[in-house]
Formats: C-alpha cells, structure tokens, sequence
C-alpha cells in the first residue's frame, strides 16, 4: 500500500467514525463561560429608605462572533513563511499549524557553580501577526484553538498555574497547586492539562569543563544528568481546574527535566527513558503506573516532537538518511504507526510537527555535511523531494550553554 492509498484509506476509516471532541473543545467552553460570566447584573443596595438596583453592562468578550485575528492567520489553506527571519518576526504557519510561540534559554548565574537556564518567550499577537516578547512566563504551552495558554511564573517549581487569554494577554484564572510545578502539556483535544511537579527546579545547570578537538578548554553550564527532582504530576480538567496528582518516581540515566506529555488519548501520559523496548518514552495511566504504550503510539520516541498524524495513521520517526550537497539534505522516516513498518522517507532532520496527514513541519539543514549544523524551519511534503523554507536559519554563532529559539506549534 502506498502513502496515497493509506491516506485514502485512512480518511474512509475516519469517516465511520463517531466525532470526537475537535480542537479548541476546551475553548470553546471557556468561552460560553466569558460570555455567561459578562452577561450578570450587578446588584447594589442603597439606603435603608429604598433599595437601588443598578445594573451595569459588561463588554462581551465573544471570539466566535467577532475573532480577532487577521483575515490570513484565518486563512487556513495557505502557508506563511519569512524564510528572511530567525527568530521570527511575524507569523509562520501552514494550513492548521501555527507556530504560536518560541522561546530562548540562557543561563542566569546563582552561585559560583550553580545557575538556572531561564527561558524567555515570544507569543504570536493575533491581532497583528507578529510575535511579542513576554518576559512574565517561565513555561508556557499553547491549547488548540490559540485562544487559551498555560502558564508558570518565573520562579520554579511555581505554586499555581495560570490560564492565559492570548488575546488580551490577560490571566483569566489560577489553578492554585500545592505541589511545585516545573513543567505544562495539553492533550490533544486541549480539555486536559498534564503539570509535572518537580521538588526543585528541573533547569538548574552546574559549571562542567570542556575541551575541544584542538585542546581548547572552556567552561559551559549543562543540565544535570542523571539526576532529577521530579515527583509526579496533575492531571487537571482545563474548564473546572479539578484534578488529581500522582506520584511518579523519576527514570534513571536522563536531564533533569522529565516532563510529562498526553499520549494521543488522554487517558495515558508519556516521558523520556532511556532504553526498554518502548525506546526513548515511558507511558503512564493517571494513577502514576507504568503501563505499556498504546498500540499506534508504540513505534514513536519522545525526541522526535510531530509523533503521529492527525488522522493516527502515520508515526513520525527520527533522522535516518544524510545526502552530502551544499546543503546537504536530510531524510526522516515515516512509518505505519499500527506495524512500524517503514512506508517512506520525507524530507527533514527533525520532524517538529504535522500540518495534514501529508505534510509536516520539519528542522532541516542550510549547511553542507562538512560544516556545522545550522538548521531553519521547512514545510516537507510526503512523496516530494521539494521543501518549502518557513523560517530563517539558527545563529551560527551559538554557544554551547544558550538554546537557540525553540519553536511551540498550535492547531487552530
């Protein structure tokens, strides 16, 4: 069976399916309870003599009637690219797939030995299309739908997670968290949030010693290995903010942040491990067990973001295949998520995220093999041996210690 005739396929099995909750659901909810919250009176009373009954209007905050958005973010056929910009100025995305936000890691020192990788993020202004810079935020993930982030404070593991109206930039509500939480994950359909709890702050760095190929030494701040804090997670409803936690003692031989993410049925969480039969992702119930992956998810790995495609058919694997050229090109593998058979190659060296069941969003190389890797944002196409640049590529001046911009994709 060919990619053509597995998508085919694939859409006449979704067909006779019963619908699921689609993306944004959990916005959708949010938003009926804006709209019912603005429609209340306010009632004040007076004097002993009389009573005064007041009623004072509220502006309706109704996203569905009047979107704020620019017509070509709503414009969902096309593609946007600034293969000019890194990190992005205004908007990148393609058909459903936007990248909603970014950020960057630095290192800020604590002592002579110790510092703490901060990030600093970049949201997409709907109204405007470009991104602006957020410093407020240690951790932020974006729901489906692009109407509603998750969010932490800067100082981790924060005592309570907050619901971010992304377009008014305005916290809605707190969910208050008497664990500490270090880290943030919608599931699919954006009605669940998973928050791991850290006991201390998963991005701590030491000073460790380098030597380079020529015998230079330099000192770099790294993430622990081996050794992390991690105690468990929330596993919270996004409308109501109820929830329950679960203890989870934290895998050996890996950084120190282990955060958790929905598998594609909410009913299972995954994280990072090192080896087992199920690669580099171990997979939980929400009582905290241990407990095998899924069987469309089996063949996927926790390092390789896009996992599988939006109709569950496809699972996106990692880097297989290096052609040499200036630049060179890359090719990742894309497999049947049921058998984990191989069914083609598509272009890429990192596979970020799915845009339709035929084309993803993917980091590929600008340098040749001989020179060091330098990689910007590509739209691949299954069974096309053409990319489509979206964005512009990494400094190739980095540092070793300082993330470069770390895309964060949303379907709207």
């Amino acid at each position: 069976m060919n990619v053509e005739e597995l998508v085919r396929d694939s859409l006449r099995e979704l067909a006779a399916e019963e619908p699921t909750a689609g993306p944004g659901f959990a916005d959708r909810v949010l938003d009926v309870r804006r709209r019912r919250r603005t429609r209340r009176l306010v009632s004040v009373a007076a004097t002993t003599a009389a009573v005064v009954v007041v009623s004072i209007g509220v502006p309706l905050l109704d996203h569905g009637k009047d979107d704020v958005r620019p017509a070509n973010v709503l414009d969902q056929g096309g593609i946007h690219a600034h293969p000019d910009q890194s990190p992005p100025r205004d908007l990148i995305g393609a058909g459903d797939t936007v990248l909603a936000a970014y950020y960057t890691a630095e290192p800020h020192q604590l002592t002579r030995k110790q510092a703490v990788s901060e990030r600093t993020y970049w949201l997409l202004d709907q109204k405007t299309g470009t991104y602006k810079k957020d410093t407020r935020w240690s951790v932020v993930a974006v729901a489906p739908g692009l109407k509603t982030a998750a969010v932490l404070e800067r100082n981790l593991p924060a005592h309570r997670i907050g619901l971010l109206d992304l377009a008014t930039g305005k916290v809605e509500r707190w969910i208050p968290a008497e664990r500490g939480v270090g880290g943030l994950a919608f599931s699919y359909d954006g009605t669940r949030l998973v928050a791991t709890t850290y006991e201390e702050n998963p991005d701590l760095r030491i000073k460790e010693k380098l030597t380079d190929s020529d015998g230079t030494v330099k000192w770099v701040w790294a993430a622990t290995y081996g050794k992390s804090s991690r105690s468990g997670f929330y596993d919270l409803d996004v409308v109501s903010g109820q929830g329950s936690w679960s203890p989870v003692a934290p895998e050996r031989d890996i950084n120190s942040r282990q955060d958790f993410s929905f598998g594609r049925a909410s009913g299972r969480v995954y994280a990072q491990r090192i080896g087992g039969e199920d690669g580099l992702q171990q997979f939980y119930d929400l009582k905290g067990n241990k407990v095998a992956a899924p069987a469309n998810e089996k063949y996927l790995r926790s390092d390789v973001p896009a996992r599988l495609s939006p109709n569950g058919r496809l699972a996106a694997l990692g880097l297989t295949k290096e052609v040499s050229g200036n630049p060179g090109k890359s090719y990742s593998s894309v497999r049947d998520s049921r058998t984990g058979k191989e069914i083609t190659k598509v272009r890429g060296s990192l596979l970020v995220a799915w845009v339709d069941d035929k084309r993803l969003i993917a980091w590929e190389r600008v340098t040749s093999l001989k020179e060091g890797y330098r990689p910007q944002l590509v739209l691949a196409t299954i069974g096309s041996d053409k990319v489509v640049p979206l964005s512009g590529a990494e400094d190739p001046n980095k540092t070793f210690d300082r993330e470069e911009w770390q895309p964060v994709f949303a379907r709207r």
